[in-house]
């Protein structure tokens, strides 16, 4: 479909909403107009007031002229003089696909690429283009990967998505709008009408009266019926803008293959959700593990990090390059599924492009250690740049320390309840040693579904928890004292590297502690002298 039949389509949808609200204004004219034939002037009047009390919002999302900006991924721009070879690489790719380069480029910390556009006269006429790319995605991609991404985005602009992209979202913002309008009208009816009820019982309880229950099925029934019809409205209209998108998508995919090669664009369609989901357990597991301990991995490796996990877990990201998504991630998801995506582009004919030797895209930045810097001070909040920065195997030591201290309070508070001092890891253990060890248990938090076990059940549940809460003490206590450390593994969690021959006699040890009966020697033995 040309631009111009898609901004025709457009039109008609945006259109198509203006007349459905005049259709309800001529509607509710009429019932107005009906009332003051038939009805006495009591009700016509309240008719009316009615009525122009659900004309309000009509009017207000049929002349709204402006669509409010969406917040774009945060990041900084970059000026051609400071990396000139990813901006003479967007520039190649728009001349290949005859379309203007973008006036800016903004590196994000995201794992994605997009491109918008600040069209004029309702995207008639162009505007100020703007190209998004992740660093966290550069890192992940090849130079040819990231070429096919980039001309991905390019093909948006050659083939007007960008432009025509105006007139649908100010549809859906106007539909969306107006259905806001409605229920939240019609939720401020519901509590208002609720809220009397509420007086109305209570002051019949008060004169010893039974209270009726509380309805409100009956509140803003018209403000719902009015969001119900805008509702089917923007059902249709998104899914119809939608589908039209997911076509614009396979339009952009087979132009990344035209200029980027068959095989480049594949690859990157597969890699780019691989890359996602690893950042996603990056971010959690390495650049974030710190912050609950005041710590920060070192400038740089906040985003820049993850590439220590990609090389540690090539393996496991091999396996899920073949198990591509072969749905959408719903109805009106503006993508196709990647795996219908890399199947239309492996489908096209050898190119001869595949076997082109390539670098890491990262070559394309001039200092990417420098960038991935000051892509946090531009990411960042204030708050989290002011945090201690510390080498990836010392953070990852403090941190878990810390957090080991902090899972071993709920056994701390218990012994604290039962033996009325402060508990430390010698006077617990002399806690058991006097027979409280299931006082000190029946006082941890509880699992779901054990508060109607038997006493002996009810040991059995609490028995690793106790012992959990040991071996969280002693292994604080041993980090503390420099006899243990947790040590850094990018191919698996953290583990606490004990001394030679302590980690078999040390699990022996807990175990006895929490037996039956119990015995607190074997774990006496491997403990520090206080």
């Amino acid at each position: 479909m040309g631009s111009t039949l898609r901004a025709l389509r457009a039109l008609v949808l945006l259109a198509g909403f203006h007349l459905l609200g005049l259709l309800l204004l001529v509607v509710l004219g009429a019932i107005d107009w009906a009332a003051t034939l038939w009805t006495p002037s009591t009700v016509y009047l309240k008719l009316y007031v009615v009525s122009a009390v659900l004309a309000v919002p009509v009017v207000r999302g049929m002349f709204m002229l402006r669509t409010p900006k969406e917040d774009g991924e945060p990041g900084f721009r970059v000026p051609e003089s400071h990396e000139p070879r990813l901006w003479a690489a967007v520039r190649d790719v728009a001349a290949q696909l005859g379309t203007r380069a973008p006036d800016e480029i903004v590196l994000t910390g995201a794992v994605d690429a997009s491109v918008c556009e600040e069209p004029r006269l309702l995207g008639l006429r162009g505007g100020r283009r703007s190209l998004c790319i992740g660093l966290p995605l550069m890192t992940g991609l090849t130079e040819a990967q990231l070429r096919a991404v980039i001309a991905h985005e390019m093909g948006h602009y050659a083939n007007a998505d960008t432009r025509l992209a105006v007139l649908t979202a100010r549809g859906r913002v106007q539909v969306l709008r107006t259905v806001a309008h409605f229920e939240e009208r019609a939720g401020k009816k519901v509590a208002k009408e609720r809220a009397r009820q509420e007086r109305r019982a209570a002051r019949a309880l008060a004169k010893g009266r039974r209270a009726k229950e509380v309805d409100t099925a009956c509140a803003g029934v018209t403000y719902r019926a009015m969001a119900r019809l805008y509702t089917a409205y923007a059902r249709y209209y998104l899914r119809a803008t939608l589908a039209a998108s997911r076509r614009q998508e396979l339009a952009a995919d087979a132009a990344a293959a035209r200029v980027a090669g068959r095989d480049a664009t594949a690859s990157a369609l597969r890699e780019v959700p691989v890359l996602d989901s690893a950042h996603a357990y990056y971010m959690n597991a390495y650049a974030t593990l710190g912050v609950g301990a005041g710590l920060l991995p070192p400038p740089g490796e906040v985003f820049g990090g993850v590439r220590h996990l990609l090389a540690a877990r090539a393996a496991e990201l091999a396996e899920l390059r073949g198990d591509l998504p072969t749905e959408p991630a719903s109805p009106y998801d503006s993508h196709p599924a990647i795996a219908e995506r890399v199947a239309r582009v492996e489908a096209l004919p050898d190119d001869g492009l595949g076997a082109r030797p390539t670098r890491p895209s990262l070559h394309l930045l001039d200092a990417p250690d420098e960038t991935h810097t000051a892509l946090e001070h531009a990411v960042l909040t204030p708050d989290a740049l002011r945090l201690r920065r510390v080498d990836w195997p010392q953070l990852v030591h403090e941190s878990m320390t810390v957090y080991a201290t902090e899972a071993a309070e709920p056994l701390r508070r218990a012994t604290t309840e039962v033996t009325g001092v402060e508990a430390t890891l010698p006077s617990v253990l002399e806690a058991i040693d006097r027979g409280a060890l299931w006082q000190i248990a029946d006082r941890l938090p509880t699992s779901e579904g054990t508060g109607g076990a038997t006493a002996g059940a009810a040991r059995e549940f609490a028995r690793p928890r106790v012992r959990q809460g040991l071996s969280r003490m002693v292994a604080a206590e041993y980090a503390a004292r420099g006899w243990a450390h947790w040590q850094l593994s990018w191919s698996e969690p953290a583990k606490l590297h004990l001394p030679e021959g302590y980690e078999k006699c040390l699990e022996s040890a807990l175990d006895a502690a929490v037996s039956d009966p119990p015995d607190t020697a074997p774990l006496r033995k491997l403990l520090p002298a206080y």
